[in-house]
């Protein structure tokens, strides 16, 4: 039997426990989300529910909200639009300046991405309506996503979360005044290429796998060669110039339909895991990629596979990192492209916005990361614990290594405290 077909016959093999494990797990929480509700106490304040209204379903979305809230009793609401020309951090401005107490975004991760801009820091609790493709960060707080009256439910009673902010900034564009929010993952490379050449009728046709489409399309494209540091919780910097890769990416939570690309991310331990990922070989290194995602989503650990050869996926932790490109690549926050850039800042604001979800999600308890941490980008002090940067288990001459390593540091490889230039983010927050 020729080899491509035993391969090929595995993958797929792969692919449909993956599957089914995936269906497990969503049943699981479906029960826990259920006996959530049970518990929950309805919340009678004054909400603002921002719409996307391009979503399909919006509408009907809008009458079940009306008649949700008239049922619940829930008298002050109100509607608020997104529109080309105002996003929904400008929408949950609005919101605040109407004196509403809460404000539930309804929309896919985009809508979900410029609430929470506006949302962190203020105090004010958020709601999360998801009616999108990819619903990633809702699905990482345990929020249904195929149960809009749940999703009604939580949103409008009693029980948060909070949750960091990553931030994003364009140092290099003279029209940016400040940084794009994430709660999901920010990246630039190989991740923005697939996103920005997705076909949108397909995504609407086949939902989040439309990605995988567009991303076979750039397969052989060429790799981005930057200068990245990365301030680890401790302050500390590491730097690699001379980087290559296919993609760098800073993941707040790191669960995507099916598969983990980043088993150690959490989204309120005040930490951003990096991940910078290459590939050699042609066909070879990207089946080697599959099978290290594979092998990091079966084992919930943020490392290579032992029969990887011809891919890395170089994996840490830190409050922040810096890209200097050798040429200009596309940049992502959450599937929303931010165009071209050779300078980039990633930040954290850790714990900044309260998300009305499930108070815990049984499916994720055993891999929480301890509430010990507490390295924070404004330079709260952590514990000795949090500031240890995950090393990941296959280090190639690239990695980003502290000075007592002994492994040969070619491209060039510093350490040493966070540059003044880079240590902080612009003042004005998306």
């Amino acid at each position: 039997m020729p080899i491509a077909v035993v391969v090929i016959a595995i993958i797929i093999a792969v692919v449909a426990i993956s599957v089914a494990v995936f269906f497990l797990v969503r049943h699981l929480r479906r029960q826990h989300v259920a006996k959530v509700l049970e518990q929950r106490e309805d919340d009678q304040v004054h909400y603002a529910f921002i719409i996307n209204p391009s979503k399909p379903q919006a509408n009907e979305r809008r009458r079940q909200i009306k008649s949700f809230c008239e049922s619940k009793g829930i008298k002050q609401i109100e509607f608020i639009d997104t529109q080309l020309d105002k996003d929904g951090r400008a929408c949950a401005l609005e919101a605040l300046g109407h004196g509403a107490d809460v404000v539930v975004a309804v929309g896919g991760d985009g809508t979900v991405r410029t609430v929470a801009s506006a949302m962190s820091g203020s105090g004010h609790a958020m709601g999360i309506l998801p009616i999108g493709t990819g619903n990633l960060f809702a699905r990482n707080l345990n929020i249904p996503v195929d149960d809009f009256e749940a999703a009604l439910t939580i949103a409008t009673s009693h029980g948060s979360r909070k949750v960091d902010v990553g931030r994003l900034s364009l140092l290099d564009d003279p029209n940016e005044d400040h940084p794009h929010a994430f709660m999901i993952i920010g990246g630039v490379g190989f991740d923005a290429q697939m996103i920005e050449e997705t076909d949108p009728q397909l995504k609407k046709n086949i939902s989040w796998l439309a990605y995988f489409v567009s991303g076979a399309k750039n397969l052989f494209t060429p790799k981005f060669k930057a200068d990245v540091t990365v301030t680890d919780a401790h302050g500390n910097t590491h730097t690699v110039d001379g980087l290559v890769f296919r993609t760098f990416m800073a993941g707040n939570c790191g669960e995507i339909p099916v598969f983990s690309l980043m088993p150690s991310a959490s989204y309120d331990d005040g930490l951003l895991d990096f991940e910078i990922i290459d590939t050699t070989g042609g066909l070879l290194g990207w089946a080697n990629l599959f099978n290290d995602v594979v092998h990091q989503t079966i084992t919930k650990k943020p490392q290579q596979s032992p029969l990887s050869t011809n891919s890395t996926i170089e994996q840490m932790q830190g409050v922040s990192a810096e890209i200097k490109l050798e040429k200009a690549a596309l940049a992502e926050v959450d599937g929303d492209m931010l165009g071209r850039t050779r300078h980039i800042l990633i930040t954290v604001d850790r714990q900044s916005l309260t998300v009305r979800a499930p108070e815990s999600d049984p499916v994720k308890a055993s891999a929480a990361v301890p509430a010990s941490v507490t390295a924070t980008a404004s330079g709260a002090a952590p514990t000795p614990a949090a500031a240890t940067v995950s090393a990941p288990t296959s280090t190639p001459a690239t990695s980003l290594e502290s000075e007592s390593s002994c492994a040969p540091k070619s491209p060039s490889v510093r350490t040493g405290a966070p540059e003044t230039a880079s240590a902080a983010a612009p003042a004005t927050a998306i």
